[in-house]
């Protein structure tokens, strides 16, 4: 009710900024020692800011396009408070974590989060996930916290992850802020929560498979020190632009699409699942996902963006990609999310009759045929 009353509902979109002074302001009220309020005051920011971008969504004022740029502010903002509420809480039990070497000093190390998927891509619907990885600059001979009550650096960073993760997923009297994934980790549920920069570069650059670099291209860190933040995308441009196989790149991507549709596709007889159907949007990423990744050595610039119409329309603008097919893939994309976004916001699965996006489907399908078979 207090949102109706705000005249700038139905007068004017919402931006990030007016989100980010809105928390400033909400979390100004809360008590550094009542960690539930803090989580109380982060939902209710959630829910009256989501409230903000579904009225004009809804009325029509809002493309499909900005409405996932507002939803990803939402969760960026929150993320980076999270963050540094969990920092805090850590570090008053056990202190900044440092690290070094003899005769080389010793600085505070920090760690950062990093988005993946649609989080990453900058393509967050309604009731999206958050699909996060957690990297840590820490390294040396040294490696401790300051006190009060010392502790190694790793159980240090391995605490805050879950204190972090804890306060994103746990349910309050206002509900519970998102989902959190993080199985795109190095080596999946069976690696470590937090890792060191230094050792994900080493993994991406030795040990993981094609999916993963796929996954990469759609990484950003959004929260965490400016400075390691930017070190980890030297790091991702790095990897994506050198450390890809491209000898049988399209029969990896081929083989991988092959497999989800075989697991997750499970259509009913006469519906069309937008997400994970032949023609769908995940045949869209997987096309995007290819082509820069092929070309992305001779073509530095393609790696720059994490989403996947910008990642088309670079495809485009040097001519490695027909810009009618871009175009076209592009049209269906942002009709499929709009598509996406309502029947989120009306509780529903992503699946609509065959018949619906019948044209559009058939287009996607032909671009896969003749691009991986």
């Amino acid at each position: 009710l207090d949102e109706l009353l705000d005249e700038r509902l139905f007068e004017s979109a919402p931006t990030r900024a007016e989100f980010a002074t809105d928390l400033r302001e909400r979390m100004a009220s809360a008590d550094a020692g009542d960690p539930e309020r803090q989580v109380d005051l982060l939902r209710q920011f959630q829910r009256a800011a989501m409230f903000r971008v579904a009225v004009p969504d809804l009325t029509g004022r809002l493309p499909v396009m900005k409405v996932s740029d507002r939803l990803t502010d939402i969760a960026e903002l929150i993320a980076m408070e999270a963050l540094d509420l969990s920092w805090g809480q850590i570090v008053a039990r056990h202190g900044t974590p440092c690290c070094g070497s003899a005769g080389q000093g010793v600085h505070d190390a920090g760690m950062i989060v990093v988005a993946y998927g649609k989080f990453g891509g900058i393509e967050l619907g309604y009731g999206s996930d958050l699909d996060l990885v957690f990297l840590h600059d820490s390294s040396g001979e040294e490696q401790r916290t300051r006190g009060p009550a010392v502790i190694e650096n790793g159980v240090f960073f391995l605490r805050l992850v879950q204190r972090l993760v804890h306060l994103l997923t746990v349910h309050s009297a206002a509900g519970r802020l998102y989902e959190v994934d993080t199985r795109l980790r190095p080596s999946g549920k069976g690696g470590l929560l937090v890792q060191s920069l230094d050792g994900f570069r080493d993994y991406q650059r030795g040990e993981a498979w094609t999916w993963e670099h796929q996954a990469l291209l759609r990484a950003r860190a959004v929260a965490g020190p400016p400075a390691l933040r930017a070190r980890f995308e030297a790091v991702r441009l790095d990897v994506l632009r050198s450390g890809v196989r491209r000898d049988g790149l399209r029969e990896e991507v081929r083989k991988m699409r092959e497999r989800m549709r075989a697991e997750l596709s499970c259509p009913a007889a006469g519906q069309f699942d937008l997400k994970r159907d032949a023609g769908g949007i995940t045949d869209i990423e997987f096309l995007a996902q290819y082509w820069t990744l092929l070309w992305c050595d001779r073509h530095p610039e393609l790696a720059t963006y994490s989403d996947n119409i910008r990642q088309l329309e670079s495809l485009a603008s040097i001519d490695l990609v027909p810009q009618a097919t871009v175009d076209a893939l592009t049209g269906t994309y942002r009709l499929y999310r709009q598509r996406i976004h309502r029947l989120s916001l009306d509780g529903e699965a992503t699946v609509v009759p065959e018949n619906e996006f019948a044209d559009e489907r058939a287009r996607v399908t032909a671009v896969w045929t003749d691009t991986l078979g």
